[in-house]
């Protein structure tokens, strides 16, 4: 929701030299423009489409994914994300985005055409726990969007180096058999 996910994730793919899949574009080549579809089916049904796409980009060769600013909140879609990805939060603040949002030719269907601070404040506290599961967070906003998918390059490395180094009690364990 204006965090910046395609941009960042394209530059993101780029410095880890992967493909980007956005699963919006998924989306809309399967089922239609995601409007029609939150007209047509609500959300409910929008989530059902989202929940399909984020399957299949998993299903495919490894890459970076850009998902929709709730995808993360859809329970199926939460638990292939938490078993088969590297899931990364752009922490971005709600005057930011709400900027952003109004600057955007998209409407996003939960926010409306004219959002407001408080709006898009109550849905990242609605969405703040599915989003805080996150494997790494990254805080911005950044200089530019390079700028913010390098932090995110060290933040994922950072994550991977801790994730090598065995914890005290393995260490011990290990030099005791």
């Amino acid at each position: 929701m204006a965090a910046g996910k395609t941009t960042i994730g394209r530059h993101l793919a780029r410095e880890l030299g992967l493909p980007f899949v956005d699963t919006d574009a998924l989306i809309a080549a399967r089922s239609g423009p995601i409007a029609e579809l939150f007209a047509g089916g609500g959300e409910p049904r929008f989530r059902e489409a989202e929940h399909d796409a984020v399957r299949a980009a998993l299903a495919g060769p490894l890459a970076v994914l850009a998902l929709g600013g709730g995808a993360v909140t859809h329970a199926p879609t939460q638990a292939l994300l938490a078993d088969g990805a590297l899931r990364v939060y752009l922490d971005i603040p709600a005057e930011t985005l709400t900027a952003r949002l109004r600057r955007s030719r998209t409407v996003r269907p939960l926010v409306g055409a004219t959002p407001t601070v408080a709006r898009v404040r109550a849905l990242l506290t609605a969405r703040e726990p599915a989003y805080r599961a996150a494997d790494v967070i990254v805080s911005g906003p950044h200089p530019s969007k390079l700028a913010f998918a390098r932090a995110i390059v060290a933040e994922l490395a950072a994550h991977i180096d801790r994730a090598r180094v065995p914890a005290s009690d393995d260490v011990e364990g290990e030099l005791s058999t």
